[in-house]
């Protein structure tokens, strides 16, 4: 071996290779990949798996998960609490451990969120044929099951050869590392490869630093985006998700501050303004307030803010119905900016606020718009507190009281992490964000399972943080399992698990289109076949004692907060579990539409009453051209 190389094997050279890459974003230099999830099966145990060992849990932590879609969910939780700067790595083998990894790499890609997959794959020499679970594909011969992560990856390679992971592997560091193009990235890895011995140049293991850049806004383009801006007399800010991995929350207050414009929030963008800003008007669409849907519909021109604007935010094309609405999009991503026929802002969300605030000086919203936005905010507020008021202690609470008791309980740097089920909707209506990290929703996938595993990389990404998993029990049943690896680690997480017996968001949807909440409850079949006898006698709560965690049942409002409270302070895993009722208030109903279509003929009275409904709304959407 030369002094100027190093003979490693290919899983223990790109180990080492992981722990000398940076981000570095406004002069603060971040670890890219901070540690490393793993499952260890026939396909990376002797060769990832060695190389973890070899390299030991200072240079490469470690953390052992139990399934594999639900590590990458943990990875994507830590990466969006750090804001996109640092990521975590996701090992498995080949076969099922390998497939169990797309749903978690389209959830990431989907949420523009980094996370580095490295799945087994079979031998390269093919020396050993048919592997254990290879697909053999009849007419594609190098096709392995690895080939499901590519639409779902930004990038994908498969290193077959020892050399090739130098070009693979700094391929992979620049996307995950690029705020326009980041998401899922797949290096997969053959077995035999991994082990195979190899002299790398030293230079490969040098530190090696990838700037996030904040590029700045096209002056042509920025000067189309102010004059539209100023010649409006109705606007409205869209805060998406861009807002808070850019950390431009203060570029927005500050914008905000000045013109007088109010802004509604995605699920990923919620928290851009703290609530009590009097220019929030909290969600937007689907799941949105009432305040911003009235604002939204008479709107004469939308700035999206590092948004996607999503069919939900939209209401499928149904919300921003002022006839001239035009729309200024303001993202680092051009495919993004592009959207809804803007005028496009490419760059940075703070630096692009920023310019915007600089160059509108002067100017600032009619009085009498400020005024009305204003009492729509104010009413909706009477609305929020009504839901989550509770006359009675010793009641069974409703999911609306849920979510009151808690935030009569966290602090500001609390973090809520929820994904899925009717808990989202209610969230976004309802939910007083605090801080910038408070709310975190992953809504772009609205993936069951996610809030465990979601929130334990969180908890990982910010240690001594309060964090709270909302799960309901039909989200709980889909993945429990990464509860051991919360005990494991003793990261003390908070579950808050909501018994109300099925998918209650499904089955208020089928409700309304005609399906009758079929298959929707969990109960025994009755004597009809059908799903709708007694509950199911399950208890959730001694399952989640039986993984390890400290369990707290609620079974009134009085003992809910009692029991959060305690959770709170609480220095291990908690679970707080509690059955809702549905005497009491309940959450606002949509205030914005949803495209779901409706069985065009039917005999039942349900669905045809649903599709006479369906096609007014329907008659409504409009493209944006």
């Amino acid at each position: 071996m030369s002094p100027s190389t190093r003979r490693l094997t290919v899983a223990q050279a790109l180990v080492r290779f992981l722990t000398v890459q940076y981000t570095e974003r406004d002069g603060v230099r971040h670890r890219l990949v901070a540690g490393t999830w793993g499952i260890l099966g026939h396909g990376n145990v002797a060769g990832v798996g060695q190389a973890l060992l070899e390299a030991g849990e200072a240079a490469m932590p470690f953390h052992q998960g139990r399934n594999e879609q639900a590590m990458v969910h943990a990875a994507v939780g830590y990466a969006r609490q750090r804001n996109r700067l640092s990521a975590q790595a996701v090992t498995t083998s080949i076969g099922p451990g390998a497939t169990n990894l797309v749903t978690g790499a389209a959830l990431a890609t989907i949420n523009r969120l980094p996370v580095l997959l490295l799945p087994g794959d079979y031998f390269a020499t093919r020396t050993a044929e048919p592997l254990l679970q290879q697909l053999e594909h009849p007419v594609h011969a190098d096709v392995s099951v690895n080939d499901a992560l590519r639409p779902v990856s930004r990038s994908f390679d498969r290193v077959t050869r020892p050399e090739a992971l130098v070009p693979s592997a700094l391929r992979a560091m620049r996307v995950l590392a690029d705020p326009a193009a980041t998401g899922a990235v797949t290096i997969a890895l053959p077995q035999d490869v991994q082990t195979e011995a190899y002299d790398w140049p030293e230079e490969f293991f040098a530190e090696r630093v990838w700037p996030v850049r904040r590029p700045a806004p096209d002056p042509a383009e920025l000067d189309a985006a102010v004059r539209a801006v100023r010649a409006a007399r109705r606007p409205l800010i869209v805060a998406g998700g861009g807002v808070h991995h850019s950390e431009a929350e203060d570029a927005l207050r500050a914008l905000v501050d000045a013109t007088g414009i109010p802004v509604a929030s995605t699920q990923a963008g919620k928290g851009s303004l703290r609530h009590d800003h009097p220019a929030d008007l909290g969600g937007i669409g689907h799941t949105g307030t009432a305040a911003a849907a009235d604002t939204a519909r008479t709107a004469d021109l939308v700035l999206g803010v590092g948004t996607r604007h999503t069919d939900f935010t939209t209401a499928s094309g149904t919300l921003f119905a002022h006839p001239d609405v035009r729309f200024v999009n303001l993202d680092v991503s051009p495919a993004d900016a592009h959207k809804m026929a803007a005028r496009t802002l490419v760059a940075d969300a703070r630096c692009g606020l920023e310019a915007l605030t600089a160059a509108l000086a002067g100017y600032r919203v009619d009085a009498a718009y400020e005024a009305e936005y204003r009492a729509g905010r104010e009413r909706w507020e009477d609305a929020v507190a009504a839901a989550f008021r509770a006359d009675d202690d010793g009641a069974v609470p409703t999911q609306s009281q849920v979510l009151g008791a808690l935030d009569s309980v966290v602090g500001d740097e609390d973090v809520v992490v929820n994904a899925a089920g009717s808990l989202p909707g209610d969230l976004h209506k309802l939910w007083r964000a605090r801080s910038p990290r408070q709310y975190h929703l992953e809504y772009g996938y609205s993936c069951m399972g996610y809030e465990i595993p979601g929130a334990i990389g969180v908890q990982l990404a910010a240690p001594g943080t309060p964090v709270w998993a909302l799960v309901g029990d039909g989200t709980y049943l889909m993945m429990p399992t990464e509860l051991v690896t919360a005990v494991q680690e003793g990261l003390p997480i908070n579950v808050v698990l909501v018994q109300n017996h099925g998918y209650a968001s499904i089955g208020g949807l089928s409700e309304q289109t005609g399906g009758e909440r079929f298959a929707t409850a969990y109960r025994h079949r009755a004597a009809d076949g059908t799903y709708t006898g007694a509950p199911l006698p399950v208890d959730l709560a001694a399952n989640a004692a039986s993984l390890g965690m400290h369990v707290l049942r609620a079974a009134t409002v009085g003992e809910l907060r009692a029991a959060l409270s305690e959770a709170r302070a609480c220095p291990r895993p908690t679970c707080v579990y509690v059955e809702t009722g549905t005497e009491g208030p309940a959450a606002p109903g949509a205030a914005a539409w949803w495209d779901v279509p409706v069985a065009e003929v039917a005999t039942r009275e349900s669905a045809v009453a649903a599709r006479t409904a369906y096609e007014r709304h329907k008659a409504r959407v409009r493209r944006y051209l």
